[in-house]
């Protein structure tokens, strides 16, 4: 591209004339400097004034020939003394790094992100940095404008980063990535003993064969990495005495156009991976962000990949999508540098088969794997719309979109510009009375909580199940929670014991009950440390509300039992049906807390579903006394300074319109439902854009989606229940039950379990059945959709009817 010359004069100074060059992504070279003297009666007082109000100073000079540049201030004074002034005037060469990238980021920022121009900087002082940055920046501002809802990823990866990241491999390594072989697994005890291994792998080696681990979990040395021998006679030792093999080569993992040479990705070039061994490969060395990060597995056992995909469902979630397109933008980069290869793919020699049984999963774990709810990803030949899942599909706001897009434009982050504390204690204080570390009971108090911050809620509740296994605990679930929390519970082997709930109290855990369940587990079962998880104020998977009164009753009954609890707040925050319901205020329950011995809480949360955040997960955790849970959070994930610099932000604004709903005035309008519509409407027209209008529209849709789901469901002979606030509502195939049907892949007589697979096979609609909510026959409806997915799910409905039940039924 061509050079531009720039003639710029000098009063803002050489260093912020500079700098607005460098900012906007222009490489400059200064070819000619000199000073030009002031016009006597020019007038500088208004520079003056300016530096009055800010620190910057602008630069003049004393007489033609001055070095040493003086403020506008002193130049006045010495222009009224009889002095003459001058200022610089400058020649500069300037060149646009990577034009048309640049380009397309102007464009972005111009059309749909324009409140984060100030802070854009495209200085650089490494072209390669330069190189990473800015075509992330291009598909990330194309990625968040036009308030689009956020993608439906599989849990395991999003499709498109997982074909680059095979075409890398294959482009840059020769190694085509497709699951071939199948192991023959044994299933694990129950127990697990750690040994800690050298990475040196001749002592590897001796440990192996002296002591016949199940599993082998290690690295390799520097030195061992440049040839494949090391790497041979690893998988030759552990094959021969039946262990498992995860190699972690992230250390050596290079994203480069001329990577250093790899032994292992060597051998897999010319030689199938067995069956028992994985590679693991962490994607860490980038120059931009140093703490983002994302990983992938290599194995070409199609049973291990498809098991390694479903614990990641169970126990993470979903994985980062951000971190995906960051990476898949690197990778993309260099393909681009990759000219196409027409040679015939080298032919790989087929790994050895050994009679030798691998270790496979624990009981507990074959056993989840095998009765949970999976991710049902779309095929070629039919889309599926997903109602089963805990995530919001609806539009992006564009100011989550413009905080995120900040987060990621900005260069050198403090540390306080992304501490989230103080944030997160007002958030608790605002929606649940929850006070601070400044409130005197809790600071006198033996403990003071500590806050934990994880890539997401159910990463976190995680390693709350690990902390009850640790103390021979036993969880407590209400019958209707989460269908994935109760499965990572069993997934790590905790005991767990269900409270009874009914229809009548709306699936909520009544005191009384609470109690006796608490009361016959330690009398009978031999409970001594019972922790019980209460979803609130807005319950999952049903929609409907504690009230304040009913938490403090529970956690009356958790303390006079010394129950640990458990509250997750991360499905709340988006109340639609509030008539007659009180906000959480835990004050006083707090300060007893604080003063009671018998009794430990955990208070769980999440930002991103009320912001419906562009994929991006900041779970959250308050621990009331943190020596509890320090040992177990030791390898948490944690999320990246720029993450926390972007919800930092998104908090403040959270903060803000939280205090906005909970004033008497707000309060007051809601009672009256005609003057509240009214009001709603007023302030629509006058807040278009602030973030508590957003969230008041967010409640406004779901509302509507909740009553047109529930007429939808009645008239098509289900029973509903739910549906005061969230996302999802419980509803009972009653017309349905013990119903014949056949369709292709599916012939049986429906009941609350199969009706999910009878629904997904003749409609492309999934829902949850009663095998995830635990309550039996009521499945679970998601509405937080994409406006066309959500009236295409309707029809799914109709449809399933008119196959089921034909018109009996009648019209909608």
């Amino acid at each position: 591209m061509g050079i531009m010359i720039f003639n710029m004069g000098g009063r803002p100074g050489q260093g912020v004339c500079e700098r607005v060059l460098l900012r906007r992504g222009l490489r400059i070279n200064k070819l000619w400097q000199t000073n030009i003297m002031q016009v006597s009666d020019a007038d500088i007082s208004a520079l003056v004034e300016i530096e009055k109000i800010y620190p910057h100073h602008f630069e003049f000079f004393m007489d033609l020939h001055g070095d040493q540049p003086v403020s506008a201030r002193t130049a006045l004074a010495y222009m009224k003394s009889g002095g003459r002034v001058s200022h610089a005037f400058s020649v500069y060469s300037c060149q646009l790094r990577q034009p048309n990238q640049v380009k397309k980021l102007f464009e972005s920022i111009k059309n749909g992100l324009h409140e984060v121009g100030s802070s854009l900087n495209l200085s650089f002082d490494d072209d390669s940095v330069a190189d990473e940055k800015i075509p992330f920046l291009v598909y990330l501002a194309q990625f968040l404008k036009d308030d689009r809802p956020n993608p439906c990823e599989p849990p395991a990866g999003c499709l498109n980063f997982r074909n680059i990241v095979a075409e890398f491999m294959k482009s840059y390594h020769h190694i085509p990535l497709t699951p071939e072989g199948r192991a023959d697994c044994n299933r694990a005890e129950d127990t697990v003993t750690v040994i800690e291994a050298p990475c040196r792998s001749d002592l590897l080696i001796e440990l192996v064969r002296k002591l016949k681990p199940q599993v082998v979990v290690t690295g390799i040395a520097h030195f061992e990495v440049v040839t494949s021998a090391a790497f041979v006679n690893l998988l030759s030792a552990t094959q021969d005495v039946g262990s498992g093999l995860l190699l972690d080569i992230s250390e050596h993992l290079e994203l480069s156009n001329l990577p250093n040479s790899n032994g292992v990705l060597k051998y897999l070039a010319g030689n199938t991976l067995p069956s028992h061994a994985a590679i693991l490969c962490g994607l860490v060395k980038n120059q931009v962000y140093s703490d983002l990060e994302v990983a992938f597995a290599i194995s070409e056992d199609a049973a291990v990949c498809k098991a390694l995909s479903q614990t990641i469902e169970i126990l993470e979630g979903h994985t980062s999508v951000i971190s995906q397109h960051y990476y898949g933008c690197l990778l993309h980069e260099l393909l681009a540098f990759q000219i196409g290869d027409h040679h015939a793919q080298q032919e790989r020699q087929p790994a050895e088969v050994t009679p030798q049984k691998i270790i496979g999963f624990s009981n507990s774990a074959l056993t989840t794997l095998e009765e949970a709810e999976f991710f049902v990803p779309e095929s070629k030949d039919c889309s599926v719309i997903h109602m089963d899942l805990d995530r919001s599909f609806l539009s992006v706001p564009s100011a989550v979109s413009a905080s995120i897009f900040e987060s990621f434009v900005r260069q050198n982050i403090t540390d306080s510009e992304a501490d989230v504390r103080s944030s997160i204690e007002k958030l608790a204080g605002n929606n649940y009375g929850l006070p601070g570390d400044d409130c005197p009971d809790i600071a006198e108090s033996a403990y003071r909580k500590e806050i934990v911050y994880g890539s997401s809620c159910l990463a976190l509740f995680n390693k709350l199940i690990i902390c009850c296994v640790q103390e021979q605990g036993t969880f407590f679930f209400p019958m209707g929670t989460n269908g994935h929390y109760v499965a990572a519970a069993k997934f790590m082997n905790a005991k767990t014991l269900t409270i009874p709930t009914n229809v009548e109290s709306g699936f909520k855990i009544e005191p009384i009950a609470l109690d006796a369940a608490l009361e016959d587990a330690i009398e009978n079962n031999n409970v001594f440390r019972p922790w019980v998880y209460i979803s609130g104020p807005t319950i999952n998977p049903s929609g409907f509300l504690y009230s304040d009164n009913e938490i403090k009753d529970l956690v009356s009954v958790c303390a006079h039992r010394s129950a640990r609890v458990v509250i997750d707040t991360s499905f709340s925050g988006l109340e639609f049906q509030t008539d007659g319901w009180s906000r959480w205020n835990l004050s006083t329950l707090s300060y007893d807390i604080c003063l009671c011995s018998t009794l430990t809480y955990f208070m769980l949360g999440e930002l991103s579903l009320q912001l419906t955040a562009s994929g991006l997960d900041f779970g959250f955790l308050i621990c009331s006394k943190p020596p509890n849970v320090e040992l177990s959070f030791g390898s948490l994930s944690q999320p990246h300074k720029t993450l926390k610099y972007a919800f930092r932000k998104l908090l403040g604004l959270k903060n803000e319109c939280d205090e906005h709903f909970s004033s008497p005035f707000y309060s007051l309008i809601m009672e009256q439902q005609d003057k509240g519509q009214e009001w709603f409407e007023q302030v629509q027209k006058a807040d278009k854009g602030k973030l508590s209008n957003i969230i008041m529209e967010q409640r406004e849709k779901l509302k509507k989606r909740a009553n047109k789901l529930r007429k939808t469901l009645e008239s098509c002979g289900w029973d509903v229940v739910g549906g005061d606030g969230g996302i999802s509502m419980l509803a009972k195939p009653t017309a349905y039950i013990s119903r014949s049907f056949k369709i292709d892949g599916f012939e049986g007589k429906l009941d609350g379990c199969n009706i999910r697979e009878a629904v997904l096979r003749s409609t492309g609609l999934c829902i949850s059945s009663s095998k995830w909510t635990g309550i039996p026959d009521y499945c679970r409806f998601s509405f937080a959709l994409e406006t066309s997915e959500f009236e295409r799910a309707m029809d799914c409905i109709i449809r399933f009817r008119e196959l089921v039940l034909g018109e009996e039924q009648g019209s909608i």
